[in-house]
């Protein structure tokens, strides 16, 4: 896949598989929300700010301290699934920088703690999966979610991770496939409509890929980049049909060129 494919990738479903960085960076602080607000009392509301100094904490690169806030953190709540996986996160994103065994081990760890607090924490599951993708280990990745996936029969959200897996391993009819069960059973899932519009517009079905898109602006406007991709597939639908109807001879798929 290509950096731009990659990119895109990471704009539909909100971090690429292979990407730890975009995938930390861009979910974690929607993390701690998630994972916290399942947990009420005065402990977990200390867990809470825990976290979030040691999201910041990350973001400025210190590691070592955001560590340290986030171990704080699993003092006050033994059972923060967010914690365990905020402590993953770092130690993988320390594997990444200084490709120590011993770091991708402790976030393999850590991840696996994570989901034993929560099964369905979704970004313990996509950090494991990307864990798993990039020591070569891209079958296990698959199994686990689709090992998920079958222990939530009736929830999208596996589905959508799984779609994400599948394109970056480069089998774009799995991904679409995932997709269309996820809408099956969430037809207003924001994330599918995105990801399965982004699918058929590289295998060139644009119409498709335009009405999957409007469809997911109409459930949520708050969505500028895509309103803009939504412009441009627009424009470029709309000159394709132009041009074929102000040149009969391409439009009837001859050359204009010969007599």
């Amino acid at each position: 896949m290509s950096s731009a494919q990659s990119e895109r990738t990471a704009n539909v479903y909100g971090a690429p598989i292979t990407n730890r960085e975009t995938t930390l960076i861009g979910k974690l602080a929607g993390i701690l929300v998630v994972g916290l607000v399942l947990a009420p009392g005065c402990a977990s509301m200390t867990a809470q700010s825990l976290n979030a100094e040691g999201v910041r904490l990350y973001q400025q690169a210190r590691y070592e301290e955001a560590l340290q806030r986030f171990g704080q953190a699993l003092i006050y709540d033994p059972n923060d699934a967010a914690a365990y996986y905020n402590i993953a996160a770092v130690y993988h994103r320390l594997g990444d920088l200084y490709h120590r065994p011993d770091d991708y081990g402790r976030a393999e760890s850590y991840y696996q703690l994570a989901l034993s607090k929560n099964p369905h924490h979704v970004p313990a599951r996509r950090g494991l999966a990307v864990l798993l993708v990039s020591q070569g280990r891209s079958t296990e990745a698959v199994a686990m979610l689709q090992n998920w996936a079958n222990s939530a029969p009736n929830w999208a959200e596996p589905k959508i991770e799984l779609a994400r897996l599948y394109e970056e391993l480069g089998d774009r009819s799995a991904a679409q496939k995932q997709l269309l069960e996820a809408l099956a059973l969430d037809p207003n899932n924001v994330r599918a409509l995105n990801a399965l519009g982004h699918l058929r517009e590289i295998e060139g079905q644009k119409q498709l890929a335009l009405a999957n898109y409007e469809q997911s602006l109409q459930l949520n406007r708050q969505q500028p980049e895509l309103a803009l991709r939504v412009a441009a597939l627009r424009n470029e639908i709309g000159l394709a049909q132009s041009g074929g109807r102000n040149n009969p001879a391409l439009a009837a798929g001859t050359s204009a060129q010969v007599r």
